[in-house]
């Protein structure tokens, strides 16, 4: 428990956050530093993530870009980590495409960065023992694993593989006290949704359908893993949390 006795607070945690240059990802390294939380940003580009760090509050955060598809990459950012208390898998790609013109490089990008990337981290930063006893591993999924939607078989499989990969994990660590948890988002504004040439006319009449009539924002899905990281959730591991707006 964090010195200030607030349960949600993540004082006093180390926590990395992939995927964190842009949208969801630095949604949660800014939410995360908002509570206290000492955060290592990762993506890529190094502006972007600078940028995402010029957001952040208090001090010590730490910026380490790898791509995290590179072997190499992955070798070199966790040697330089710390031991790590929170660890925020969000890094992906999405691709839509109709089933009958998907190509194997197709599935080689998406799956590449969206199932291979993170279990191979995942392996590494357990093999060099870079995760502490009662650690809280989070690992961003999607509502797509069961509520298809035409071209986007490819973006769901490689949810729905790391959904599953999920389901094992946390039996392996649960003697640790590692918990293990997913968040499942609907649509959230961000620049991954303007991917494939929707017109933002045509989102905002579609976001008129959720019960709260909005899509997510990347602080919506931020405040939730915030939770999973914090020792307010210190009694979860395995679960698959939808956040929806009330839409699917």
């Amino acid at each position: 428990m964090s010195s200030n006795n607030n349960p949600f607070s993540l004082e006093g945690k180390t926590i990395l956050v992939t995927g964190a240059s842009s949208g969801i990802g630095r949604g949660i390294a800014i939410a995360c530093s908002k509570m206290n939380g000492t955060v290592i940003v990762n993506g890529r580009n190094v502006s972007r993530l600078q940028e995402t760090l010029d957001m952040m509050s208090g001090t010590g955060h730490t910026l380490l870009a790898a791509d995290l598809t590179s072997h190499d990459d992955v070798l070199q950012l966790v040697e330089k980590l710390p031991k790590l208390d929170g660890i925020v898998h969000c890094a992906g790609v999405g691709i839509r495409k109709l089933c009958k013109q998907i190509e194997e490089t197709d599935i080689d990008y998406v799956m590449n960065a969206n199932f291979k990337a993170p279990v191979l981290l995942q392996s590494a930063l357990l093999s060099k023992k870079k995760v502490n006893k009662g650690a809280s591993i989070v690992f961003i999924s999607s509502i797509a694993i069961d509520t298809p939607s035409v071209g986007n078989a490819i973006y769901s499989a490689s949810k729905g593989a790391i959904t599953s990969y999920a389901n094992c994990l946390k039996l392996e660590l649960a003697s640790r006290l590692i918990r293990v948890n997913t968040v499942h988002p609907a649509m959230v504004w961000t620049d991954l949704i303007f991917k494939d040439g929707v017109e933002e006319e045509e989102l905002k009449a579609d976001e008129q359908k959720y019960l709260l009539k909005r899509y997510g924002k990347p602080e919506d899905i931020a405040n939730l893993v915030v939770y999973l990281l914090s020792d307010a959730s210190e009694w979860m591991t395995g679960s698959h949390l939808e956040i929806t707006g009330g839409g699917k």
